[in-house]
């Protein structure tokens, strides 16, 4: 894939996204839109499901629209795609249309893995891999992240941002964004991050997603708005609230009788977290964090794409976690 920004080829190619950061193959899924838009301003987008693909609906995919001669294809969940399905998707892979670009991807586990490997083989397919990043990586992401925007930021103020922000690629990606513009060719030093997001994570963002994981209707709304009108950037409460189920989901799928250290590096959350995890699992099923992680999902979508009104958005999120948890 090309670098970020660039616009490479993709038109009678198939970008393969393997890998658990969501947030990257995002990017690269931006990436590929953005290439195929570049090079015909009338291509059409559609997205699928590969748990939804049959060789019927492969067809209609990759065949021309009435509104366009150019597709842009992404199937998401490959690893879904049934056995039926497979055959003809290799297929299209090994001789891709001249006006489709696909994308396919990939959550990384070891299902689907004998037709990624078949996909790997093929002259159209270029794969773009998104390993998880260890703790110590995500200091080097926020600089790279600065860098690439033509900002500099130094290991202390990376570090500080991860610190307070956490460590997920999509909030900590618009801090620096947020940074970067309200800092235009200036350093991004230790002083400028901490002035914008010192105690961020625990005063505001979270603050909002530990109060509705709780139940707390009326002092998540208000640490919303506080949040709000302070400047917060809406992907940060969205970040936070997914954060949030995430780790109340792995607290609640873990092993029994593991000691707190253990149980903390197992559920990836710092000791201190583990009492608030206790206390919000309480009330809360499977299915209701099921629902919440797609609630989560939903929001963080309008909040990127068509929510007019992001703050009603988040209000909505608030409303719809705090009913979920009173629904067991």
């Amino acid at each position: 894939m090309a670098a970020r920004g660039s616009q490479a080829q993709v038109l009678g190619r198939v970008t393969l996204v393997t890998g658990p950061e969501e947030f990257l193959n995002e990017r690269t899924v931006r990436q590929v839109r953005e290439a195929a838009l570049a090079q015909d301003p009338e291509v059409e987008f559609t997205d699928a499901l590969g748990g939804d693909l049959t060789p019927a609906s492969m067809g209609e995919l990759s065949a021309p629209s009435l509104f366009s001669a150019t597709r842009c294809v992404v199937v998401r969940a490959l690893e879904n795609v049934p056995s039926e399905s497979v055959d003809g998707l290799l297929d299209f892979a090994a001789a891709p249309a001249e006006e489709v670009a696909l994308v396919l991807l990939h959550s990384g586990g070891q299902k689907g893995s004998g037709t990624l490997a078949k996909l790997r083989k093929l002259p159209a397919v270029a794969e773009v891999k998104s390993a998880a990043l260890k703790a110590s990586e995500y200091p080097r992401f926020v600089q790279s992240e600065a860098r690439t925007a033509g900002a500099r930021m130094d290991d202390e103020a990376a570090s500080f941002l991860v610190q307070a922000v956490g460590q997920d690629l999509r909030a900590l990606a618009a801090a620096v964004d947020q940074l970067v513009n309200d800092f235009p060719g200036q350093p991004l030093d230790t002083e400028r991050v901490r002035r914008y997001f010192g105690g961020r994570a625990e005063a505001k963002s979270f603050a909002v997603a530990d109060a509705a994981f709780h139940g707390r209707r009326a002092v998540a709304l208000e640490e919303l708005r506080w949040a709000l009108d302070g400047g917060t950037a809406p992907v940060l409460v969205t970040s936070a609230f997914a954060t949030g189920a995430r780790g109340l989901a792995r607290y609640v799928s873990a092993p029994r009788g593991m000691r707190e250290a253990d149980l903390a590096r197992e559920i990836g959350v710092p000791p201190w977290k583990l009492r608030t995890l206790r206390d919000q699992s309480r009330a809360w099923s499977r299915d209701g964090l099921a629902a919440a992680i797609n609630a989560v999902a939903q929001a963080d979508a309008d909040i990127k794409g068509a929510a007019h009104d992001p703050a009603y958005t988040l209000e909505r999120l608030v409303l719809t976690i705090a009913a979920l948890r009173d629904a067991r």
